[in-house]
């Protein structure tokens, strides 16, 4: 053992025997193995799931609402930016994350950092963007399928689809692994091709030979948008369109923080979280900027086969993607593209209840959730957390009293405010996690992954969040609409009742930097981790095409 191996241990001594039993809570530490998560996702499923785990409806489908309104270059520099921020707070977290990889997820690391209520608070907003973000991408698949045909009813497409994530997901972390392994290397490849696909149409690669280049970046299309004309002032029209992308790219990038879920049931999470951590800058780059980049190339910002202005049931399907193969004379692959849109909707749905269901654990086990919501079948999957999450999927059946498009708009509007406030909440509890740190003499050049840019990144993802999600709902006031205003704004009173009542009720304090438990359950995982690493070695050296499979 070295010398900073002996030292983390000294300090642990230390701080259970000297600390106050109000610090020392033996809730923090992971219940029993055979009462608990199993740690059954391998490196290479952590790797996939992290680098296409969020492509869904945000990317696919919702950048269509953003083109309309903030024009090529709005969409482009929209996506960008919120992609350094969503940078900022997947670096903050992967710190947490790699240096103590428990199974209670983010909401964890703010009971111990902060404060317990803090913790209660991020936790149940996170099950709420997760009941809607589940039932949003449920309708959105019912919606894709309609592109195909209207003569089944999509509530029976729901039905279908909501029996197809509870089953893989009721089948195991190993079952779910491997699924969402090939969905997201069918999303990861489909991307790609389609990014490559859009260029060379630009390019003159279509069947009418015509070099688009930037065509649709100049007047009447862009290069800004003209939103809310009533406004009668177009530079003003320009910045709110620009604006109102930021809050579509949050919704698109909203579900990057499922490492912070997984790192619970990873094998080797010291060594795997940070390798799919630096992952996550260049997915940002290629498949968010680079395929907002190519739709703008692609699709007129006026469209009216884009999402916001179709009013067809099937409006939902109206990916950018489809309309932009559409548009350039190719026939039938049009009908593989939408297919391909399927896969990442029902892809993101699967892991959406996934995230959903294991947040639900980890308040449970924290006993800030009853305590049913805890138990776990013998494939280590929380039973009755999955079944309450599969059940408010039922939700989408909302959809049939309004189109696609409205449900799609209400639901967009729940999810951005309820994830801005968890990565504000991610933020700032690494904030006060580095300043544990520094208050008890832990230097983060020893952490298994030490976060670039800090503190100043978690500090401007913090601040530039939360003026988003302050501004989130803006178009609600012209003219005034209750029902945008309402999904726009109600995740932060609920947030804050949350927040406060727990804090009334309990009467918990702010843990200060010199208290904040770094240590309970850190000795369990790294004995875990060191078993795990025993029993790799006896499989004996690894060929070299299992190593090149280990990579992926």
């Amino acid at each position: 053992m070295d010398a900073h191996s002996d030292d983390t241990e000294k300090r642990i001594d230390r701080f259970v025997h000297n600390k106050d039993e109000t610090y020392f809570d033996p809730v923090l530490v992971d219940p029993a193995e055979e009462l608990s998560l199993h740690r059954g996702l391998k490196a290479r499923q952590i790797s996939m799931i992290t680098l296409g785990g969020s492509l869904g409806t945000g990317l696919i489908i919702g950048s269509g609402t953003a083109l309309v309104r903030g024009g090529p270059l709005g969409l482009f520099f929209g996506y960008s930016f919120m992609g350094m921020v969503c940078y900022f707070v997947m670096i903050s977290l992967g710190e947490m994350g790699a240096y103590l990889p428990h199974k209670k997820g983010f909401a964890g690391y703010a009971t111990r950092y902060v404060d317990p209520a803090f913790g209660f608070a991020l936790g149940w907003n996170y099950v709420f963007k997760y009941f809607i973000q589940t039932t949003n991408n449920v309708n959105a698949a019912g919606a894709v399928v309609q592109y195909w045909t209207l003569r089944v009813p999509i509530e029976v497409w729901m039905v279908i689809y909501i029996a197809a994530i509870f089953l893989i997901n009721l089948m195991g972390i190993r079952v779910f692994g491997e699924f969402e392994f090939w969905f997201c290397s069918i999303k990861v490849v489909s991307l790609v091709g389609l990014i490559l696909m859009g260029l060379i149409i630009d390019l003159g690669g279509n069947p009418k030979h015509d070099r688009i280049g930037f065509r649709y970046w100049n007047p009447p299309y862009g290069p800004l948008g003209d939103y809310l004309p009533q406004l009668n002032n177009i530079r003003l029209s320009h910045f709110l369109g620009f604006w109102s992308t930021l809050t579509t790219a949050l919704f698109s990038y909203i579900g990057t923080e499922l490492i912070g879920v997984t790192v619970g049931e990873a094998q080797n999470p010291r060594k795997t979280v940070p390798k799919a951590i630096r992952r996550m800058f260049f997915r940002i780059l290629v498949f968010y900027v680079g395929g907002t980049f190519v739709i703008s190339l692609l699709v007129p910002s006026n469209s009216s086969a884009l999402f916001v202005a179709s009013k067809s049931p099937a409006g939902a399907a109206a990916s950018p993607f489809v309309v932009a193969i559409t548009i350039a004379g190719i026939r039938v692959l049009n009908h593989v593209i939408n297919a391909v849109v399927l896969i990442f909707v029902l892809s993101a749905s699967n892991s959406d209840l996934y995230i959903g269901s294991r947040t639900l654990y980890g308040l449970a086990v924290e006993r800030k959730a009853p305590r049913i919501f805890a138990k776990v079948n013998r494939y280590g999957v929380p039973w009755p957390s999955l079944l309450l999450n599969t059940l408010v999927c039922f939700l989408t059946f909302l959809n049939a009293t309004s189109s696609s498009s409205v449900a799609f708009g209400w639901f967009a509007n729940l999810i951005a405010s309820f994830g801005a406030i968890t990565w504000m909440c991610i933020s700032y509890t690494h904030i006060a996690f580095m300043g544990a740190l520094k208050a008890q003499g832990i230097d983060r050049n020893t952490l298994p992954y030490k976060a670039p840019f800090q503190p100043y990144a978690s500090w401007f993802a913090l601040i530039f969040t939360g003026i988003v999600l302050f501004f989130n709902g803006f178009s609600a006031f012209i003219p005034f609409v209750s029902s945008s205003f309402i999904t726009s704004y109600i995740a932060i009173p609920i947030f804050l009742a949350l927040w406060v009542g727990y804090k009334v009720y309990h009467r918990t304090t702010t843990i200060s930097a010199s208290e904040a438990d770094l240590f309970t359950g850190k000795r369990e995982i790294d004995e875990e981790e060191e078993r795990f690493l025993e029993r790799e070695k006896l499989k004996g050296p690894r060929s070299r095409l299992q190593q090149i499979w280990d990579a992926l």
